[in-house]
């Protein structure tokens, strides 16, 4: 958003069966040793195996191309429990499993005990990264039993791939173990450790709170490029009298495991003071896990994008507009209780997830609400909300707490068909890992030592503070959690790609931005290789508050922001911006063509803002897709229309579903055009997508602001024209 941006209309408030396991039984296993140069392990005689090998892959990380049941996850066979818990595949061919070491190790041996469904021909394979992948032999001739393999070699990830089944059932293995050593490999990394100077941790003793609350904001309240970054972390107690103004890059957040944990009996506040009133620059700040008490009954919350608003329980109001009802642009609240009013006043758009509300006053563009107790019914156009009764999937955002006296990070379960707050019932369910089982990065830390924690089997908390990377952070290992707090910030150098998850169950990326560098980027943010395949519905990956930016504090270039390939990822909430303002901007400065392109089938976006790409904003190719809420703007700065001409068509679509698609659907989506360098330019459409049965849209608008350019449809060929200078939106209603 910009400065510039025309007022808007402004409203005042109107488990499957288990089979009986048999005897196990010793095999006589036939092994064909393939012979492969370079390769990770190869298959040796029994003779040569090492002394005393060490068991390495009981309680790691396990995962498996697929499941019979819940009851037969991947880690059961890496649990230690012999005969009573097992891995179970589905009935057919092929299928894998696979466990995560934690580190390079040198391998000596692979057990593999059998349940009666067997592997008749199989093969083993290792990797460093969890990607790329070398057979290095192939077993045939199995029978059952016990599989017992010498290996000499290295490699953190060892697979087991079934090629043909013994029985008519699926692949079933009572344990899948690994020996080898983790010596000579480096220096082990320390988890857990003191979070740095700018996580401000606070008890409701700490003396001259409110004058350190003051001093962080004076210095961040209009720092909107700059490098400061704080978290603010209240032990469970009550404050009394807090005034908490955030300004940019501040994170303020309770350390209960519940928001009613930690009570504030004052606000936590957002205002426009330092734009004239303006709150459409408002970004990148976040309030979690607190229970408040506002002073006069209701606080004030006037944001624009990357700011979110999660955990919390406003015991009053909530007002959405900076003082003066000025204008504003748009924000996100989740997993949240508001006993009172919402006042939207002049928000022109926000998306409201598994929350409870006393009520919601006034709509101007897209207000969108799924599994919200209390939301207002979907009355599209007028009033302009769209509501879902339930979210479809959700899992929310990991967060530390402490426990006694020890932080950990719980990480919530996933939900379906979610309505309402995952803490109405008390306490939330998950999993909490501790501290120690983190590396805690501070400014300072390199690629190198990142990518060494992530491969020793730790997790990530990066501390505030903004991190150069020469090479690409590589998170290969399944449930790996990556967590920031107070927007830490990951700047790629060189053109490398930021950060990249391996196709693996479960990582939860939340709480970072990553800023593009001056040496474009093919990528900056990449979920999954381009040949992901595996099925993670049971676990997916969630990328939560990961905000994007090509420029704005400096010049930044890259080709595609965020690229999804993995299935099944959920992607809640995030802000992909290419700078319309700031510090190398420009058509070509910071060009960037692609917000977002997903690959991956089954994917959910909660929340999706992308802005102001030279090309397409969003772009999708996988199958079944779903957005609900999505918020563009398109590229401001286009010198003229032959700029944006997309061969014969008037610019690029913001969001558009490839022809390839079958299934795909969107709920409450608007996209807006503001061509203040060339207000002559027209844009064809808004949205594009096929049109085939299961392709479905819902409450679409597009906006011309101050009649600067102009949509000459909604979607495809539909929808009104915008015309005129007076911001009123073209709607369609339902797509086809």
């Amino acid at each position: 958003m910009s400065s510039a941006m025309s007022p808007p209309a402004f409203r005042r408030p109107a488990p499957a069966a288990r089979r009986p396991a048999s005897a196990a039984r010793r095999a006589t296993v036939g092994a064909l040793v393939a012979s492969l140069a370079g390769g990770l392990l190869a298959v040796l005689p029994a003779t040569t195996a090492q002394a005393a090998p060490t068991l390495l892959s009981q309680g790691k990380a396990a995962t498996a191309s697929s499941v019979e049941g819940t009851v037969f996850p991947a880690s059961a066979a890496v649990d230690g429990d012999l005969t009573g818990t097992r891995w179970s595949s589905q009935w057919s061919d092929p299928q894998w499993i696979q466990v995560d070491l934690g580190r390079s190790a040198t391998l000596s041996r692979a057990v593999l005990t059998w349940e009666a469904a067997f592997g008749k021909s199989y093969e083993i394979q290792a990797s460093d990264n969890g990607t790329d992948w070398h057979t290095v032999t192939t077993v045939t001739g199995g029978d059952g039993g016990t599989d017992d393999v010498t290996l000499s070699g290295t490699g953190r990830y060892v697979r087991m791939t079934g090629l043909t089944r013994g029985t008519g059932y699926g692949y079933s293995l009572w344990e899948f173990q690994v020996y080898g050593s983790t010596d000579g490999g480096g220096p082990t990394l320390p988890g857990g450790g003191d979070l740095g100077p700018n996580v401000h941790v606070l008890d409701p003793s700490t003396p001259n709170i409110q004058a350190k609350l003051d001093q962080v904001f004076k210095e961040q309240e209009s720092a909107q490029f700059g490098t400061g970054r704080h978290a603010f972390l209240l032990k469970p107690g009550t404050y009394n009298g807090l005034n908490a103004q955030l300004g940019f890059y501040t994170q303020i957040a309770g350390l209960g495991l519940r928001p009613g944990d930690t009570t504030i009996n004052g606000d936590v506040t957002v205002d426009a003071g330092w734009f004239n009133g303006n709150a459409t620059q408002n970004f990148w700040r976040g309030a979690e896990g607190l229970t408040l008490n506002p002073v006069n009954g209701t606080n004030r919350w006037a944001v624009s994008q990357a700011s979110s608003f999660r955990r919390m329980h406003v015991k009053g109001g909530l007002n959405l507009a900076p003082t003066g009802y000025g204008w504003a642009s748009g924000g996100y609240i989740a997993d949240s209780k508001v006993d009172g009013q919402i006042g939207n006043y002049s928000q022109q758009q926000w998306y409201t997830r598994d929350s409870s509300i006393g009520g919601w006053s006034n709509s101007v563009w897209n207000q969108v609400f799924s599994g919200t107790e209390g939301a207002p019914a979907t009355s599209f156009p007028e009033p302009r909300y769209t509501t879902l009764d339930t979210t479809p999937v959700s899992r929310e955002k990991p967060y530390l707490y402490l426990d006694g006296t020890e932080y950990k990070v719980f990480a919530p379960a996933k939900r379906t068909n979610a309505r309402g707050t995952s803490w109405a019932a008390g306490t939330p369910q998950g999993e909490s890992v501790p501290l120690s089982r983190f590396y805690v990065v501070k400014p300072g830390a390199t690629a190198a030592t990142i990518n060494q924690a992530l491969a020793q089997g730790l997790h990530l908390l990066f501390t505030p503070g903004v991190y150069h990377v020469d090479r690409t952070i590589e998170v290969n290992r399944a449930n790996t959690i990556v967590l920031g707090l107070g927007l830490a910030t990951i700047i790629p150098d060189n053109g490398v790609t930021a950060m990249r998850v391996a196709d693996v169950d479960g990582v939860r990326l939340a709480g970072f931005l990553v800023d593009a560098g001056p040496v474009n980027s093919p990528v900056l943010l990449e979920i999954g290789p381009g040949n992901a395949s595996a099925d993670h519905a049971a676990n997916p990956t969630t990328v939560q508050d990961v905000y994007i930016r090509i420029g704005g504090a400096g010049a930044g270039k890259a080709t595609t922001s965020m690229v999804v390939n993995n299935d099944d990822t959920i992607v809640d909430h995030t802000w992909v911006w290419r700078a319309d303002h700031g510090e190398g901007v420009g058509w070509e400065t910071n060009r960037a063509d692609y917000g977002v392109r997903v690959n991956g089938d089954d994917v959910l976006a909660t929340g999706l803002f992308v802005e102001h790409f030279n090309k397409y904003d969003v772009e999708w190719y996988g199958e079944r897709g779903r957005t609900i809420f999505f918020q563009n703007e398109k590229a401001y700065d286009a010198p003229d229309q032959a700029a944006i001409q997309n061969g014969s068509t008037k610019g690029y679509a913001a969001y558009r579903v490839d022809d390839s698609v079958g299934t795909h659907e969107g709920w409450g989506m608007g996209s807006y055009c503001y061509y203040n360098v060339d207000p002559t330019i027209r844009q064809a459409h808004g949205f594009k997508a096929p049109v085939k049965p299961g392709v479905k849209f819902h409450s679409l608008l597009t906006v011309s602001l101050g009649g600067n350019g102009h949509f000459d449809h909604v979607i495809n060929d539909i929808g009104a024209p915008t015309q005129g200078t007076e911001t009123i939106p073209s709607t369609v209603v339902t797509f086809p």
